[in-house]
Formats: structure tokens, C-alpha cells, sequence
């Protein structure tokens, strides 16, 4: 999308409007807005408007950030593409016919990932969304937290299904050529990654038990979580009490990882085992959604050494949403605060975005038909977190995934040249695709 198309495109109010920093009723509709008219967006407007009560850009910086940001290749570097709302009669009938809960989940996964496909009205806000984000490319979460293969395929599926139905607006990108066309001609893409190593857990041989890894990468992904907060035979993730480091087998996994020219990605990690990972990897090695525990101490964030560790490899720190991992105020200044230091203590060309949170069109049941109550449930597996002093009711609305334009305008604000900005935006997430996979077996 070129710099004019975006600008038209974004939000629902005027730039003038935006640049006043004032709260204002949304414009009326003009010629020049492509929706409907009288059609209005209010969670994305009302998003837009909490950036704007917190950064409070004059307009110039405003005006900077918005034409930046409309000509940038952005490529999140981890997150979600927007979210479909949950078919309620669907879910009502399923759960009143004697679903199990566990059913009962995948549904709701389902829907939220794949109505975009079979929904008119839940495809067309889908589209809003990535055009309002102004982002070109996501490494989308496509493989559920696990080691077992089939699990892990499930939820690619899912996405592989979507980019195929839909691709003339979003494609699957398997290469950084396919991200730069996609920018080009003014399309979205999404590039797989999987929040686990698919393994065959029959432990015969190491070369055997890593053989799913080059069925994944065939499948398109290019990216793996080493460990998903627990303990699993590669090494331990951020969640246990004692971090060993990486295995063994781990080491031999980052280095079939790095021949195939798979990603490996920490942000689950324990300390020990993210600084083992980028010591054993020749290819760039990353923390896709992370924090910078130097900022705010959280055991999702990353301390400095390893950060190091992670660019040495030519990897990326990727800075989340997450107002727990951030600290501070818990909006968007404390994404820039994490974002601005690690500029200045690492350099801007390993720095990148990885939001972590996703775009959700609400469900809206009729009213005879309320949304079922789901039981109280254990926890899953994965679920494994220390306690947590930081509290928020969830995301703040600063950092609403489709206030990726606001991200840039508060870069713009904290004295970041606009090549460094590029860089963090997408440039980067494109040099470490591209390293990962020059020279690769493949």
C-alpha cells in the first residue's frame, strides 16, 4: 500500500482531527471513505483515540509517523492476523448436544481462525483491520503450544486454509521475496511459525526424532519456539524454578534448525537456555516477543547478556504488549521505553515489534440466546507462571493491534531516525528471514 492510499485509509477521523489530539466525534463520511456509509469501527477508533490520549503528538510528529508508517514494509516479528467473532448459535447448540469442553475450545479456535473464510461480514472486518494496522506481514502463530506434530499441524491447517482462500489479500510468505511482493502490490501476508519443535517422541535417534522439522519447514514454517514456559527435552522455559540451559539434544536441534533455515525463537525460554540457544546457533536466533528485563524484571523479559547473546547471532529482541512484561505505566510508553532502550544499549538493526496480541471482532448472541457459561476448567499445561505482582485488566487499549501507526508516531516522538524506525517496523524481521535461509540445506 503507497503512502496516499494509507493515509486515506486510516482510521475513521480526520488528520487534522488527529493531529489536534483532542477527543472529537468521528468525521462524517465522504466520498473519500471506502466503507460504508454510517458503518463505523468503534473498537478501532476508540483504540486510536487511547494512542492519542497517551503519546498526545503535536502535528507535525504526527503527520511524520502516519507517512512513514504508510510507506514502511512492516513485518511483525510475532502476533496474530485479526480474529473472527465466535458464531454463537454454533457454539450454543455444540455445547447444549453434550461437546466436551476440550471440543468445545477447538471450536471457538476454529471459528476465530477460519470465519474470515466462510463469513461475509466477519471477512470484511477482518480485511478493516489489517488495513487499519497498515501492517504487511505477520509471523503468525500457526502451531499450538506442544511438541506432538499432529497438534502442532492442527492449528497450521487452519492457516494454511485461510491464506489459501483468501489470497488475494492475504498469501502464506515463505520467503522474503514473498513479504516484498506482498508489500508491493499492496496485499498482507502471513509467514508460519509454530509455538513448539514438532518431534516423533519415540526417541529411536536424534536424527529420527528431529525428522518432522523438515516436514514443517516443507509445510511452510519458519520459525519454532525451543520451549513453551516448561521443561521439555531441549531445555527448560521461563516458567520452572531452575533453568538448566539447553540439552544436548537441544543443541542438536538448534543446528538442524539452523541447516533447514528454521528461526530458532526463545521468548519462552528460560534465561540459561535463550543465552545456550544463541551460543550453539549460526544463524540468527531470536526472541520474537519479549521485553528488557533491565527495563522491568519479569521472567518473560530478557536480561541484557542474553539480548547480547541474541544479537551476536545477527537475531532480534522482539518488544510485546504485554503490560505485565513492560512495567511502568503499562500503555504505550512503556512499549517505547523498552523499545528505546534496547536501541541505544544494542543498535537499532536488532530491535523489532512482536505484539503478541491480536485484532478480536466481538460476538454478539442473540438475546434469547445468551453465550453459554463454560465449567471451571484445570489449567493447561503450558500454563505454567510464577506469580505476578503487576496487575492490569488486560491489554491496554494504546497498544490495540491495529495502532500499529501509532507505534511508529511514538517512535517519531522518542528521536528515532526514520531508518532505524524501517528497521524495528519490518526491516529487520526481513534481514533475519533472509540470513536464516541463504545457504540453508533447502
Amino acid at each position: 500500500m503507497d503512502r496516499r492510499s494509507f493515509l486515506k485509509n486510516f482510521g475513521v477521523v480526520s488528520l487534522a482531527t488527529l493531529a489536534s489530539g483532542s477527543r472529537t466525534r468521528a468525521a462524517e463520511p465522504t466520498e473519500k471513505d471506502d466503507r460504508p456509509v454510517g458503518r463505523r469501527n468503534e473498537s478501532i477508533e476508540k483504540a486510536r483515540q487511547a494512542a492519542l490520549d497517551v503519546l498526545k503528538p503535536n502535528r507535525r510528529d504526527l503527520q511524520h509517523g502516519l507517512e512513514l508508517h504508510g510507506a514502511s514494509l512492516v513485518f511483525e516479528s510475532y502476533g496474530f492476523s485479526p480474529r473472527a467473532a465466535l458464531a454463537v448459535e454454533t457454539y450454543q447448540k455444540a455445547a447444549e448436544t453434550g461437546a466436551l469442553a476440550i471440543e468445545l475450545e477447538d471450536l471457538r479456535e476454529e471459528m476465530s481462525m477460519t470465519r474470515c473464510v466462510t463469513d461475509p461480514a466477519q471477512r470484511s472486518e477482518y480485511l478493516e483491520a489489517w488495513k487499519a494496522s497498515g501492517v504487511t506481514c505477520i509471523f503468525q502463530n500457526a502451531g499450538e503450544e506442544s511438541q506432538a506434530p499432529l497438534r502442532i499441524m492442527k492449528r497450521l491447517a487452519r492457516f494454511t486454509y485461510v491464506t489459501d482462500a483468501l489470497r488475494n489479500h492475504v498469501s502464506k510468505a515463505v520467503t522474503p521475496d514473498d513479504v516484498v511482493a506482498a508489500h508491493q502490490a499492496g496485499r498482507h501476508c502471513l509467514c508460519f511459525s509454530t509455538n513448539g519443535v514438532p518431534l516423533k517422541q519415540a526417541w529411536e535417534s536424534v536424527e529420527n526424532e528431529l525428522e518432522y522439522l523438515r516436514i514443517f519447514f516443507q509445510l511452510g514454517v519458519r520459525m519454532m519456539h525451543i520451549t513453551y514456559n516448561r521443561r521439555n527435552m531441549l531445555g527448560d522455559g521461563c516458567g520452572e524454578p531452575n533453568d538448566g540451559g539447553l540439552s544436548d539434544f537441544g543443541r542438536a536441534c538448534v543446528a538442524e534448525m539452523n541447516r533447514l533455515g528454521v528461526i530458532p525463537d526463545v521468548a519462552h525460554s528460560g534465561w540459561q537456555t535463550s543465552f545456550d540457544t544463541a551460543k550453539a546457533s549460526r544463524r540468527p536466533a531470536v526472541a520474537s516477543h519479549s521485553a528488557c528485563d533491565s527495563v522491568h524484571h519479569h521472567v518473560r523479559a530478557k536480561p541484557d547478556r542474553v539480548i547480547k547473546a541474541l544479537c551476536d547471532t545477527g537475531g532480534t529482541i522482539g518488544i510485546c504488549c504485554i503490560p505485565s512484561f513492560l512495567g511502568g505505566s503499562g500503555d504505550l510508553n512503556a512499549m517505547l521505553d523498552h523499545i528505546v532502550y534496547a536501541v541505544k544499549r544494542f543498535g537499532a538493526d536488532h530491535v523489532t515489534i512482536g505484539t503478541d496480541v491480536a485484532y478480536s471482532a466481538a460476538a454478539k448472541p442473540a438475546k434469547d440466546r445468551p453465550m453459554p457459561k463454560r465449567d471451571p476448567s484445570r489449567p493447561r499445561w503450558e500454563k505454567l507462571w510464577p506469580a505476578d505482582a503487576f496487575k492490569l485488566p488486560g491489554t491496554h487499549p494504546s497498544m490495540a493491534w491495529t495502532n500499529w501507526p501509532m507505534f511508529t508516531v511514538g517512535m517519531v516522538q522518542r528521536g528515532l531516525a526514520d531508518d532505524e524506525i524501517q528497521k524495528i517496523l519490518g526491516g529487520n524481521v526481513l534481514r533475519v528471514l533472509r540470513a536464516s535461509l541463504s545457504g540453508s540445506a533447502q
